[in-house]
């Protein structure tokens, strides 16, 4: 059975990309893996939240997990700040990783150009925490998407780099968990080929939207004046609307807009109102287990402390291993 691990930056709120980019495939992969899944707390205090956001948010992802169908009892499911060996870890990479391969990094070179007024250390090691994430569990696979695969080489090298200068072959170098055909990518709503809340918050629905937002976003999504000639290539806006489509909603329907888009009798207004009640019917059920989840303190915390003491478990004992490797005796 392989390792697996994979975290979600707590900044709150998953939206239907992620969960068709991810998480219905952790889902799946808890049942032949021994998956670690965390709620990456330390990460978003990059970005300054408040104690009341940090908290608010880091239940929110817990609760989202849960409604998604990530099982306590079959993976290990834990918040990264409950697991102090993480920290330790990521000070040792720390002292291994040269500023000019982290100043490289893809990610660290967008916030200088996004975030001037915010270039932190803790930007600048970002790939250092993450190795540190993943290796303190000797982790064969990660799942990552495109935009995190350099964080993945960097956690090869890391963990690469601790075997050769104390000769030993104790990290694995992870490599990235092939999801193959099985991985849907979700269009968002503004034209973009990628739904994300990075950019524009109306472009993503959230499993936690209600009804009434749901219509909203989708109502205001990107069409233009419809197609002039029969069979007509599709721009890109429009051809994430018949994506989201094809993905929601049943198949008759969707052949239905199709073959009135081909005949140029499309009225983008009725597609979208079709479209948004398909939507509202595939997410309620995660929304209505979010809402209960959400009220039941007692069963988050028994779930927060048994993820807490599974990780640490295994987190406990590679620092151990790592101190004696590389040299920290007790006198």
């Amino acid at each position: 059975m392989e390792i697996v691990v994979s975290g979600i930056r707590s900044t709150g709120n998953l939206h239907l990309g992620n969960y068709f980019g991810a998480i219905r495939n952790f889902v799946k992969m808890q049942e032949a893996n021994h998956c670690y899944f965390f709620i990456a707390d330390y990460h978003s205090l990059t970005t300054h939240p408040t104690p009341a956001d940090l908290h608010n948010s880091v239940k929110t992802v817990l609760v989202e997990f849960l409604a998604c169908g990530l099982d306590p009892e079959k993976s290990t499911l834990y918040i990264q700040s409950d697991v102090p060996a993480v920290a330790e870890l990521y000070l040792l990479l720390n002292m291994n990783a040269y500023v000019g391969e982290l100043e490289r990094c893809t990610s660290f070179k967008e916030k200088i150009r996004t975030m001037p007024n915010n270039v932190n250390a803790g930007l600048l090691t970002y790939p250092t925490l993450m190795a540190a994430d993943i290796i303190i569990h000797k982790a064969h696979k990660v799942p990552v998407g495109k935009d995190q695969e350099q964080h993945l080489e960097m956690t090869r090298t890391f963990a690469g780099r601790f075997n050769r200068m104390y000769d030993v072959d104790y990290f694995p170098e992870p490599v990235a968990y092939n999801f193959g055909e099985e991985l849907v990518k979700i269009p968002g709503l503004d034209g973009g080929q990628k739904m994300s809340k990075s950019d524009n918050e109306n472009s993503a629905i959230f499993l936690a939207d209600s009804p009434e937002a749901i219509r909203k976003k989708v109502m205001k999504a990107v069409t233009d004046a419809g197609p002039t000639e029969p069979n007509q290539p599709k721009p890109q806006p429009i051809e994430n609307i018949f994506q989201l489509m094809q993905a929601f909603s049943a198949p008759d329907t969707f052949s239905h807009f199709s073959n009135l888009y081909n005949r140029c009798e499309i009225r983008y207004g009725d597609m979208k109102k079709q479209l948004a009640e398909d939507i509202i019917s595939y997410t309620t059920p995660f929304r209505e287990k979010m809402e209960t989840l959400a009220n039941d303190e007692a069963y988050l915390g028994k779930v927060a402390r048994m993820g807490a003491e599974k990780a640490r478990e295994s987190a406990s004992r590679t620092i151990r291993e790592v101190r004696e490797i590389i040299g920290f005796k007790e006198m």
